[in-house]
């Protein structure tokens, strides 16, 4: 984060029951640079997944009047971002007013050193590293507290007007250091928990069935989209509960039944160039802010 070419003005590191240095490396940071903040909360006794890392975010977000920053972003502590990470995304904000959360996409490092992608969709900022307009972030109420959070908002996004979306450039490229939909009980565990996330976010049976045939064809080979359709089929025949919001499910599923039919490529172009029409309309007349973060 030092090394980034625009720095954040503000960046809260929350520490809710490290059992490691955490807290000694964070107040060593504080101490050189004043633009970092430790903010130790306590210890919740286990790991949340989706509800625990967003009830953490909002705790450091409480330390912040929101209305003071042009942008926000949501990091985990397991990255690693290219220098340029916030200036580009800034940049692409600056040049469609309509871009209300946006980022890189997120790769596995290898023991070769050779980048593997994890293969996120263009229609999602990636939850790890999510940067929002603020003017989006609080037209969409925010995150929901509940594991599929990092699609459900970007849905949001565009039933509200904005884009959302995720671009592979190489200074845009986040190393993760842990693969996505694992789980400190096992990748099946993590791969049911994103299927159970599906269920909530409210995805179609038929959407679910060719993300579970995409995700066989990536480590761990077959077992990973296993893992998805058990989730997402536990929850449906538990009839657990789902993500309720005035229209959204009608919206989601007409998106997806488009990915369906068109790919995914096209429907969200489809999508991204009636917003970017109806942002035209309304945009006229009103003057943006320069923003600095």
């Amino acid at each position: 984060m030092v090394a980034q070419t625009i720095r954040p003005t503000l960046w809260i590191i929350v520490d809710d029951g490290s059992s490691d240095a955490t807290p000694e490396i964070v107040s060593h940071a504080a101490r050189q640079h004043d633009w970092i903040q430790l903010h130790r909360r306590l210890d919740r006794g286990q790991r949340q997944v989706g509800r625990g890392v967003v009830e953490a975010f909002y705790e450091g977000l409480s330390l912040v009047r929101l209305d003071d920053y042009d942008y926000l972003c949501k990091l985990d502590g397991d990255l690693e971002l290219p220098p340029d990470y916030f200036k580009r995304l800034i940049s692409l904000c600056h040049q469609n007013a309509r871009l209300g959360t946006v980022s890189g996409k997120v790769y596995l490092r290898r023991r070769n050193g050779s980048l593997v992608s994890e293969r996120v969709g263009d229609d999602m900022s990636i939850g790890a590293a999510k940067f929002y307009r603020v003017s989006c972030f609080k037209d969409i109420g925010g995150f929901v507290r509940f594991p599929s959070w990092d699609g459900i908002d970007c849905h949001l996004c565009r039933m509200h007007g904005w884009m959302a979306c995720s671009i592979d450039e190489p200074e845009l490229r986040v190393i993760h250091l842990r693969q996505m939909g694992t789980s400190q009980k096992g990748i099946w565990t993590g791969r049911k928990r994103w299927g159970w996330g599906k269920y909530f976010m409210g995805s179609h049976p038929l959407f679910m069935l060719a993300v579970c045939v995409y995700r066989m064809a990536e480590r761990p080979w077959i077992v990973g989209g296993l893992g998805i359709a058990a989730g997402y089929l536990s929850a449906m025949v538990g009839r657990h509960v789902r993500f309720e919001h005035a229209g959204y499910r009608r919206f989601l599923r007409r998106y997806e039944f488009s990915c369906l039919l068109l790919g995914k490529r096209k429907a969200l172009r489809n999508l991204h160039d009636r917003i970017n029409d109806r942002g035209v309309v309304a945009s006229r007349g009103h003057k943006w802010n320069i923003p600095t973060v």
